[in-house]
């Protein structure tokens, strides 16, 4: 039983598209996207499920749960337009806005 190797082997394609995701990911756009990536989207459905205290869809069925979704995203951007209002941060933003051409 000791005796036994195993191989493992993959195809020249999947190296190939490795390689190139890889490069992609160290680049610098890619790494400014990781960065954004991991503020933005773990925060919102931190928030979501910390502050609103949401938990499970409450309906079965694709419409159903998109319809729900639709709604714990609105009432979140509702709640977060509300503090910036009270706290008078409307107008600012997080980084400097680029011009257009």
């Amino acid at each position: 039983m000791e005796d036994r190797t195993k191989r493992l082997e993959t195809s020249k394609q999947f190296n190939h598209y490795r390689k190139e995701d890889f490069e992609r990911i160290i680049s610098e756009e890619g790494c400014k996207l990781r960065l954004n990536r991991s503020i933005q989207v773990e925060g919102s459905f931190g928030a979501i499920k910390q502050d609103i205290g949401f938990r499970r869809f409450l309906c079965r069925g694709k419409e159903n749960v998109l319809a729900e979704s639709i709604l714990l995203a609105l009432a979140y951007n509702v709640n977060k337009l509300h503090n910036k209002i009270q706290s008078e941060h409307t107008g600012q933003h997080l980084f400097d806005l680029k011009q257009t051409a």
